[in-house]
């Protein structure tokens, strides 16, 4: 009997005992009720409430300009469309990285006026003060290293991380640090796999692959890639599970015809 079937609501708890048992933990990120309802409703374990959204729903180059206040009716939306799963909701650039105070007041705001179930935060040795405060204060948090999109500016890249052996001593340090300050689970982006595999194995808590390969102890995607309805980003790590823009398309194109040639509406679709 899997961990995941046994369990009515999934608690950080449940993904730990899922990390025990040897039982790959899924996420996708969701940033609305609909498809928040959907997602969960198929038997996701975790939603993450992306900053993504500044990329895939707000239509900005990176997730930098998203505000508190959007990341906060992105994720009261998703809890409003979910029964089961765990929704982490992503804070924001600039909510956490001055000062601890500010971080834990976000996040604190982020619990309060959203009901979800925690936060997650990039970075390692540089947020720890930060993490240590948020999780004293009865606040999960799930950490995030390798490729951490907020620092795209000061990497200039979107290139595989911790390739170096500086980078990849550093990356193993803050897992454990992440590890120590009180995360629940770490997202591992686009490292390579046999450093994610190391980090894993090293680490009680869960880790959570993105372009991390197979040996983290779960998989993150972003929804709008997976499901093809963001066709311009196609990364090695990624496998599109459906062509929602092709076929979106081929529906609004047929509607548009059926309109102008008077098919639509018919008969039996008026009163």
């Amino acid at each position: 009997m899997s961990v995941n079937k046994e369990i009515k609501k999934v608690t950080t708890n449940t993904l730990q005992k899922m990390k025990a048992a040897g039982e790959k933990i899924t996420m996708l990120t969701a940033y609305d009720f609909s498809f928040a309802k959907i997602i969960d409703g198929a038997g996701i374990d975790v939603i993450l409430v992306g900053d993504s959204a500044s990329n895939v729903m707000a239509g900005n180059e990176t997730t930098l300009p998203i505000t508190m206040d959007q990341m906060i009716y992105h994720a009261t939306s998703v809890i409003r469309g979910i029964d089961r799963c765990l929704v982490v909701v992503d804070m924001p650039f600039g909510s956490y990285q001055s000062n601890s105070d500010i971080a834990l007041a976000s996040a604190i705001r982020i619990m309060k006026e959203t009901g979800g179930h925690s936060v997650k935060m990039e970075g390692g040795a540089e947020v720890v003060d930060a993490i240590k405060r948020i999780v004293s204060a009865g606040i999960p948090v799930m950490g995030h290293l390798g490729l951490t999109p907020q620092s795209i500016y000061k990497f200039g890249t979107y290139t595989v991380r911790a390739k170096e052996k500086d980078e990849a001593n550093k990356l193993r340090k803050d897992a454990k640090l992440l590890e120590e300050a009180g995360c629940f689970a770490i997202v591992l982006e686009k490292i390579p796999a046999e450093l994610a595999k190391e980090v894993s194995e090293s680490i009680a808590i869960p880790t959570i692959g993105i372009g991390a390969g197979g040996d983290c102890d779960g998989q993150v995607l972003v929804m709008h890639d997976m499901l093809g309805i963001n066709t311009e980003f196609k990364p090695r790590f990624l496998r599109q599970y459906l062509n929602i823009h092709e076929q979106a398309t081929g529906a609004v194109q047929q509607y548009i015809k059926d309109v102008k040639s008077k098919d639509f509406p018919g008969k039996n679709e008026q009163y």
